[in-house]
């Protein structure tokens, strides 16, 4: 959420912003957040003064009653209630007025790094990086959703039957694999100093309002109507609330925390070719990283969390390109964002399996995450996030690309993970 000081300030660096993700209620909601505003701190100062008259009363009645002068002070008195029915008044009209500043505040996207591309389609993304050969496959080669049938490793009908399409059963070596990728991960975070946790996979409104999930995105959360909780779209969510509300020292910058989860999302009017088999479901395994950081280094974080990613890729041997997202790609709460796309060889296309992202003030501004700096004084902390790695196309691209006529080879790094160099 963007800070209103920041917007009255910066209305014009802000609308220059809002365009580049192509907002287009930004000069309405801006103008009025601005009038709006003009009114609260109106409203501010009126009640300040009606403070500060009834403080002065108070202290002549107090002096009046002692000097013995009874009828004055109960004169007076008549005043004081007078003054605190217009106070009650005034608190209630800032309640009201705050109240509609915070619901159109909760609309508006962040601003984007000026960094970021023009652009409103995922065409418009910028090739910022690209490594690794192309494969060439056999002629007899196929789509991992046809490897998983041959070879037993994933059965999508049976989950179809248990929960629904979108929810796949992994078996045999294809559960073992899952399993050796996300130790896999889980081993490379808290090796670069991210310390692994393990969070709830259902969280709260305030929870989901805290990182942006809410109310942006809930047509794309599983509710659960009874209790009011949402199941996570992804660990980003329940792993940056542990930071909600929470002041922390400016030497504990910069904070770094690791977690696997399932991660659920409706994906509501997905269908088609390109969501056949692992490249979309309802759930999925992700490992994700998530830093809390000092302003100033925070765009340094973010190069430092892109190459951590790219490394990850470059140890699976998978082909890789990394896009800096243009505006209209990016997600509502996010300032810059790199996503990361495996080759997919007989799919011959790019599948993205990961999106890192610095949000600066926009989610801790919601959550309260603050530190003390040097001076004492309380300052908003930057958040940044990423997948490292997000499983079902990263299996679908292993699958696909190290398939030979007489099997599927494993990732050296994944072998004394799986127990095993081949499935055949």
């Amino acid at each position: 959420m963007l800070q209103v000081n920041y917007i009255r300030e910066n209305k014009d660096d802000v609308l220059k912003r809002l365009a580049i993700k192509n907002f287009k209620d930004a000069e309405t909601s801006i103008q009025l957040i601005i009038e709006k505003d003009a009114l609260r701190r109106s409203i501010q100062k009126n009640t300040d003064d009606v403070k500060a008259e009834a403080n002065t009363i108070a202290k002549q009645i107090g002096e009046l009653m002692k000097s013995g002068k009874k009828d004055e002070a109960e004169k007076i008195k008549t005043r004081t209630t007078e003054l605190k029915q217009k106070e009650k008044e005034l608190d209630e009209q800032l309640i009201e007025i705050e109240k509609e500043i915070h619901t159109i505040l909760v609309t508006i996207p962040n601003t984007p790094n000026l960094s970021v591309p023009l652009g409103k389609t995922p065409e418009d993304n910028a090739v910022v990086f690209e490594h690794g050969k192309i494969p060439e496959l056999h002629n007899k080669a196929v789509p991992h959703w046809e490897l998983t049938t041959k070879y037993d490793l994933i059965d999508f009908e049976l989950g179809v039957k248990i929960a629904g399409a979108g929810f796949p059963v992994y078996k045999g070596k294809g559960a073992r694999l899952q399993r050796a990728l996300i130790n896999f991960f889980l081993d490379r975070a808290t090796a670069a100093g991210y310390l692994e946790v393990q969070p709830p996979i259902v969280v709260n409104e305030d929870s989901g309002y805290g990182t942006g999930q809410l109310p942006d995105k809930e047509g794309q959360m599983y509710h659960i109507g009874i209790d009011n909780l949402y199941l996570i779209p992804t660990a980003e969510v329940p792993v940056t609330n542990i930071y909600r509300d929470v002041i922390l020292k400016e030497s504990d910058l910069p904070i770094k925390n690791c977690g696997y989860t399932p991660c659920f999302r409706r994906e509501a009017g997905s269908y088609g070719k390109d969501v056949r088999g692992l490249n979309r479901l309802h759930q999925f395994d992700k490992v994700e990283i998530v830093q809390i950081s000092h302003p100033n280094n925070s765009y340094d974080t973010l190069e430092e969390m892109r190459g951590y990613v790219a490394g990850l890729l470059k140890e699976l041997e998978l082909p890789f390109r990394t896009l800096k997202l243009c505006g209209g790609d990016m997600s509502f709460a996010s300032a810059l964002t790199y996503d990361m796309e495996v080759w997919s060889a007989a799919q011959k296309r790019w599948l993205e399996v990961s999106s890192v992202s610095n949000f600066e003030t926009f989610q801790t501004n919601r959550l309260k995450c603050r530190y003390k700096d040097a001076a004492g004084k309380t300052q908003l902390a930057h958040s940044l996030n990423g997948s490292a790695l997000a499983l079902p196309r990263i299996v679908a691209a292993l699958l696909e690309n190290n398939q030979t006529e007489n099997g599927i080879a494993i990732p050296k790094v994944l072998i004394p993970y799986c127990g095993f160099d081949k499935i055949d």
